[in-house]
């Protein structure tokens, strides 16, 4: 039996209270309650992305937004860890089938996390690869079963060559506590270490070719690892912020019935046409950002049931689509912060959580909204020059 989008997010819903729950501890501990994580597991969260010939869902990407939404909705932290093991189960997807096997053939509901920067050397060896390298900032690193990092590959005289995405298993990598920050506190985020570890030729995969949709998985019929690469890995970050900005409406405009606005004569900031104006917009930002990432998805899902890749112009509005959605989504929350005043910043109130979980994520640095404008402007006009390879 099919599991459907309406299914998934419901599942999302209704754990939203367990999240809201656990927030204040996520944050204090720095990552995810393992009661927490069993809870999202048993929901099947963590198996958007997993192929369904081992038991996942293998949904679509407009899924895995509305998911992530839902449970940032709870708690961003949570919501992020889970947008991340996600994405990264997606990667280990694209890999050969034997790759696949490895990370989901003895645990079907295996997590997997990752950092696609290059920030390791290595060393061709007989039947693969021997990799050293130090990778900030993997998200979910305390919940992670394999990881998939990024390595410079290099010839025979030691010149790169290639860049690559190495599976790697985390039992081989060792993690040292570096995600010591004031958002998305609760993300453990932290850094994983390999020293001289052994991967296998079949588990390692190059990006560039993967940035061109040329993936080395056998099973072509699957339809979500069709889906055009950057666009994928830029989109998922705006699923918790969609989910961010939600919550934050919703909790100002539910207090605005009976707060007031200290030094006037409103009794409740629901009576005042500035607070009403100020919320019409916040709401039309959050519509926005929802408009926009969901247009980027259904473009994205649509081209992979076609079994056709986005052509550039295609992928760098997806580019631009990801960061309007996170800038509107910031604007709305700061502007529903002006609404709620400095009782915003006290611990107990939820939307201070919101207001740095939000502003955290919303910088990193795939999703940062100006360079997605940039290089969809340059596409629009036809300017060769690029600034990043991944588009």
């Amino acid at each position: 039996m099919t599991t459907t989008h309406d299914d998934l997010v419901a599942r999302a819903v209704a754990l939203q209270p367990l999240l809201r729950e656990h927030a204040a501890r996520t944050e204090a501990d720095r990552r995810v309650p393992d009661e927490v994580i069993e809870a999202l597991s048993g929901a099947g969260m963590f198996a958007l992305a997993t192929p369904k010939r081992y038991g996942g869902h293998q949904t679509d990407l407009r899924t895995m937004l509305d998911v992530s939404a839902a449970l940032a909705e709870g708690d961003g932290s949570t919501a992020w860890v889970v947008t991340l093991v996600n994405v990264c189960t997606w990667l280990a997807s694209l890999f050969p089938a034997r790759a696949q096997d490895d990370v989901f053939g003895d645990r079907p509901d295996a997590r997997v996390t990752g950092v696609l920067s290059p920030t390791s050397t290595a060393r061709r060896v007989a039947g693969g690869w021997r990799i050293t390298g130090r990778w900030y900032y993997n998200s979910g690193s305390w919940h992670s079963d394999w990881a998939v990092l990024g390595a410079p590959l290099t010839d025979a005289t030691g010149e790169v060559v290639d860049q690559g995405l190495a599976l790697v298993p985390r039992r081989d990598l060792e993690l040292e506590e570096t995600w010591f920050v004031t958002g998305m506190r609760g993300t453990a985020s932290n850094c994983l270490i390999a020293e001289d570890v052994f991967v296998p030729e079949h588990r390692v995969m190059s990006v560039p070719a993967a940035i061109e949709g040329d993936y080395p998985t056998e099973r072509k019929e699957e339809v979500l690892p069709r889906s055009a690469f950057v666009p994928v890995l830029a989109l998922v970050l705006a699923g918790p912020q969609l989910g961010l900005g939600r919550a934050a409406l919703r909790y100002v405009t539910e207090k605005a019935a009976t707060k007031p606005i200290s030094y006037t004569f409103y009794e409740t900031q629901a009576e005042s046409v500035a607070a009403q104006i100020q919320v019409a917009e916040a709401a039309m930002k959050v519509d926005t950002a929802w408009l926009h990432a969901h247009r980027a998805a259904a473009d994205i899902d649509a081209a992979a049931r076609r079994g056709e890749y986005l052509d550039f112009l295609a992928r760098a509005r997806v580019r631009a689509d990801t960061g309007w959605a996170i800038r509107n989504t910031l604007e709305a929350i700061q502007t529903l912060v002006d609404v709620h005043g400095a009782g915003t910043f006290a611990e107990v109130n939820p939307l201070q959580r919101i207001w740095r979980d939000a502003n955290t994520a919303g910088r990193h640095a795939v999703a940062a909204p100006m360079v997605g404008i940039e290089v969809y402007g340059k596409a629009l006009l036809g300017v060769e020059e690029r600034i990043t390879p991944l588009v």
